[in-house]
């Protein structure tokens, strides 16, 4: 009997999100006019169209906000818009900045939360997949001009910072087995290597990402403790998927305490494609 354990690697953060701090505004240019010429406001910007599609790329896909067009779905695009919501500024009376914590923080919640319910599938599936969550809110010259609007969408990461292609309708995608398949992570050699990169199953690979690992909720159990709390639960995954239950490979990875504390508490169970 061989069963051999393929990986020995932690696995690392894809993209889940925009970076919720775009930094400081530019300084305002001294105006060469009188000093009674009035200050230049941005125009008001309507919110965005839910279930538009856009044509992005990395840098612009995780960028805090965006001014790109929208584009045909029928055509060529990495990104659709699913949901527009309202920005809740107001706090204890107090109007908070647009690029402030707090309210980046709301959009940080919600856009994830409200990806799982547009996907459909179920979390396993969702984890599997390399379709992500990105958000966008106003610049702070349009949010002082009054828009209060935030724009959640979805792509999907071909591979380290690199969109991948989205084609059909991405509502419930992950209900079906062509969604699933479509979406699914893979790699391009065995994890753990020198030669493996995560990438999307339509691209070339040889190990796919099949089940994963849930960890309970609390303090980090260490490194030792997470490498052995998915042993046997991805074993038995590589058993079922093998063509010889007794001859097979299986791989897993397991978060860090970095990615622990940002809020990961699973694992992948792999196995070759």
């Amino acid at each position: 009997m061989r069963r051999v354990f393929a990986a020995v690697a932690v696995l690392p953060l894809l993209v889940a999100g925009c970076t919720s701090d775009p930094g400081p505004a530019p300084e305002p240019t001294p105006s060469s006019s009188s000093p009674t010429a009035t200050p230049r406001t941005a125009r008001p910007v309507p919110p965005p169209e839910n279930l538009a599609c856009y044509r992005l790329d990395y840098a612009a896909a995780v960028a805090p906000t965006s001014g790109a067009r929208a584009v045909r779905c029928s055509g060529r695009h990495t990104s659709q818009t699913y949901a527009v919501g309202r920005l809740d500024t107001l706090v204890g009376g107090h109007l908070l900045a647009v690029d402030s914590e707090r309210v980046q923080a709301q959009v940080a919640a919600a856009c994830p939360r409200q990806l799982a319910r547009f996907l459909g599938g179920d979390v396993a599936d969702q984890r599997l997949s390399m379709l992500r969550a990105v958000w966008f809110t106003p610049t702070v010259e349009e949010s002082d001009a009054g828009a209060d609007w935030y724009r959640c969408d979805v792509i999907a990461v071909a591979t380290d910072e690199r969109l991948a292609g989205l084609t059909g309708r991405l509502g419930g995608v992950l209900d079906s087995a062509a969604g699933l398949d479509r979406y699914r992570m893979c790699g391009t050699a065995r994890p753990g290597t020198a030669d493996f990169v995560r990438v999307i199953c339509t691209s070339d690979h040889s190990w796919r990402a099949i089940e994963t690992v849930n960890f309970p909720d609390g303090p980090y159990p260490g490194a030792g403790a997470a490498r052995a709390h998915g042993q046997t639960p991805c074993e038995d995954a590589g058993r079922a998927v093998a063509a010889d239950a007794l001859n097979f490979q299986w791989g897993y990875e397991w978060p860090t305490a970095d990615q622990w504390q940002s809020g990961q508490r699973y694992g992948l169970c792999w196995a070759p494609a």
